[in-house]
């Protein structure tokens, strides 16, 4: 299993979050996971994936947030980095050799 990547963001609120790329298969599982029955994406269930499997620094659960917007802006950083739609480029020292 390879080192998988690393990426350091920050939020509109200044606070520093530390993803790390989950993997593809766990990417896919994700993906699946965060649907309803009609495949729809629930915001709740992204959240937790994004938590507890994308956000490895500082480690938070959904009821740790005092702000939706913040919770919210993370979350969507998350799930872009992890399926390769984030815009911002990676910066090398951010990745772990």
């Amino acid at each position: 299993m390879g080192v998988f990547k690393q990426k350091t963001v920050v939020t509109k609120s200044g606070k520093e979050y530390k993803l790390q790329h989950p993997g593809v298969r766990a990417v896919t599982k994700i993906t699946d996971r965060i649907k309803n029955k009609h495949g729809i994406p629930s915001d709740e269930r992204l959240a937790e994936e994004m938590l507890q499997y994308v956000v490895v620094e500082p480690k938070m659960r959904l009821d740790d947030f005092d702000s939706y917007a913040e919770m919210t802006e993370i979350v969507g950083k998350a799930f872009a980095f992890i399926t390769g739609q984030d815009d911002e480029p990676e910066d090398d020292a951010d990745q772990q050799d």
